[in-house]
C-alpha cells in the first residue's frame, strides 16, 4: 500500500528542524505530531521510523545524498523513507527520483570506509577505535546503530517474573527473561503498554536490563538509609525501593523539579512508601550536608554524554561534542565528591554512567580514589557474585550492546573504610 505523497513533505519538515540539533529528537517529533493532529498512527510511525533511521545512518545517507538532483534535504528524506518502508511504498516521486533511489538502495554498504560504516561523528569514531581497536569499535558502533528491544522490570513488591510472562502472553505480548537481571523481561516488538493493567498497577516498569543491574550493584538491604543522588525520573530509585522491600529510607535527589515530577505517578503506581523525592539546588546543597556520613548506600548515576544509549537516542551522537564531554567531566568529579560525603564508614558508593568513554568512567573514578584515600574499589566481579549475577567482569562493570544486548553502561563500586 502506497503512502500519501504528503508524508514526504511532513518528514522533510520535521527532519529539517531535528537536524539543527537544538534539542532531543523525540521531543521535537512529539511536538510536531501534536501540531499536526490529522496525521494518523501509521503515518506517525513511518515518519518516526524514517527520522530515527536517518539519525542512525546519517554519515552514509549524507554521502549518498551527494548524488542525485533536487534539494539535499528532500534527497535525505527520500533515503530515510525508502529504507524505512521500501521504495515501492513511496508515492509522489518523479521518474528521476525513483531511478536514483533504486540505484542508491542497491549499493553494497559493506564496502564503505570504516568511519562511514560506523555512522559516528569522526571525533567519537577516533576515540572508540583507539580504545577498542577498529574491529571491536565497528561491532560496537553497529550495535549502537540498531534499535533496542523493549526491556521491562518486574516490580517484586507486586508480582514475579513467571506470573507476569503468563499475563503478558494473554495480551498477547511475548516476553522472555533477561539473562542477567532476575527481575528483567525482554519484549522483541514494541507494544503499547500504557493501557495494560500490569503497567497501570505498577507491576511492570520500562527499564533497560543494564539499568536494573546498576541498582542491584548498590546492594541495598532492608531497613537501610540509601540515596539515589541523580534520580531523574526515578527508574533506578524504584528498582532500589523494591530491592529494599519497601523498608528503610530511600532519598531521590535531583536538581530538576521537572524530572522528579515524572517520578511521582510512577511512585504512586509502584506501591512504595519508603521513597522521599528531594529537589536540591546543586550537589553541595545544605540538604546533602545534613546527611554527612549517615547513609549506608549512595548511587551516583552521574549526568553524562549518554553515548551508551544511542540505540534509543541516535541524535545524541550528533548533538554531543568532545568539548561537551570535557565540561561534563568537571561536573561528574564534583558530583561524585559531594555525594561521597554522605556515605558512612563501611558504606557503599556506586558511580555509574550510561557512557562508553573512558574519560567519563575510569578516569573520574581513578581521580576520585587518588583524592579520597578513605575509599577503596570493590571489584565488580565480586559484587556481581555477591548479587548472584552470572556475568564476567573485572574491577568495573562495563556493559555494551554488542556483547551484552543492553545499553552501554559503566559502574564502579567503592566502599568507605571503617574508622
Amino acid at each position: 500500500m502506497r503512502l500519501p505523497p504528503a508524508i514526504i513533505g511532513h518528514t522533510e519538515e520535521v527532519l529539517r528542524e531535528i537536524l539543527r540539533f537544538t534539542g532531543p529528537a523525540d521531543g521535537t517529533l512529539s511536538r510536531y505530531f501534536r501540531e499536526h493532529p490529522r496525521l494518523g498512527g501509521r503515518e506517525r510511525g513511518v515518519i518516526a521510523e524514517a527520522i530515527y533511521g536517518l539519525l542512525r545512518n546519517k554519515s552514509v545517507y549524507t554521502s549518498f545524498a551527494e548524488s542525485g538532483t533536487g534539494p539535499a534535504m528532500r534527497r535525505l528524506t527520500l533515503l530515510g523513507l525508502a529504507d524505512a518502508v521500501g521504495l515501492e511504498s513511496l508515492g509522489g516521486l518523479s521518474e528521476e527520483e525513483t531511478a536514483w533511489l533504486d540505484r542508491v538502495m542497491q549499493i553494497d554498504r559493506s564496502h564503505l570506509p570504516l568511519n562511514m560504516k560506523s555512522n559516528l561523528p569522526s571525533w567519537l569514531w577516533d576515540k572508540l577505535s583507539t580504545s577498542f581497536g577498529e574491529e571491536q569499535a565497528l561491532a560496537l558502533a553497529e550495535a549502537l546503530n540498531t534499535p533496542a528491544p523493549l526491556d521491562l522490570r518486574v516490580n517484586s513488591i507486586k508480582g514475579n517474573r513467571e506470573t507476569v510472562v503468563a499475563q503478558l502472553a494473554e495480551a498477547p505480548i511475548i516476553a522472555e527473561s533477561t539473562p542477567y537481571s532476575a527481575t528483567g523481561l525482554r519484549v522483541k516488538k514494541k507494544p503499547s503498554l500504557q493501557n495494560l493493567p500490569l503497567f497501570k498497577d505498577g507491576t511492570i516498569e520500562v527499564q533497560d536490563e543494564g539499568s536494573q543491574l546498576l541498582a542491584q550493584l548498590v546492594g541495598a538491604r532492608r531497613g537501610e538509609m540509601v540515596a539515589d543522588f541523580c534520580a531523574g525520573a526515578g527508574g533506578k530509585t524504584l528498582a532500589l525501593g523494591a530491592i529494599m522491600r519497601n523498608t528503610g529510607r530511600l532519598y531521590a535527589f535531583d536538581i530538576s523539579e521537572k524530572r522528579l515530577a515524572k517520578l511521582k505517578p510512577r511512585l504512586a503506581r509502584s506501591g512504595l512508601s519508603n521513597v522521599h523525592p528531594v529537589v536540591i539546588a546543586h550537589e553541595k546543597d545544605a540538604k546533602i550536608k545534613r546527611l554527612a556520613a549517615k547513609l549506608d548506600r549512595v548511587l551516583v548515576d552521574a549526568p553524562c554524554s549518554g553515548l551508551g544509549t544511542l540505540r534509543r537516542n541516535p541524535d545524541v551522537k550528533w548533538r554531543q561534542t568532545a568539548e561537551g564531554v570535557a565540561e561534563l567531566n568537571v561536573k561528574q568529579a564534583s558530583i561524585l565528591a559531594s555525594a561521597s560525603r554522605m556515605v558512612k564508614p563501611g558504606g557503599r558508593l556506586v558511580y555509574a554512567t550510561c557512557s562508553i568513554l573512558d574519560e567519563e568512567n575510569e578516569g573520574i573514578v581513578q581521580a576520585f580514589l587518588a583524592q579520597h584515600p578513605d575509599f577503596t574499589l570493590l571489584p565488580a566481579s565480586a559484587v556481581l557474585a555477591e548479587q548472584k549475577v552470572e556475568l564476567e567482569m573485572g574491577d568495573y562493570l562495563k556493559l555494551y550492546p554488542h556483547l551484552h544486548q543492553t545499553d552501554g553502561f559503566f559502574a564502579a563500586i567503592m566502599e568507605r573504610k571503617k574508622v
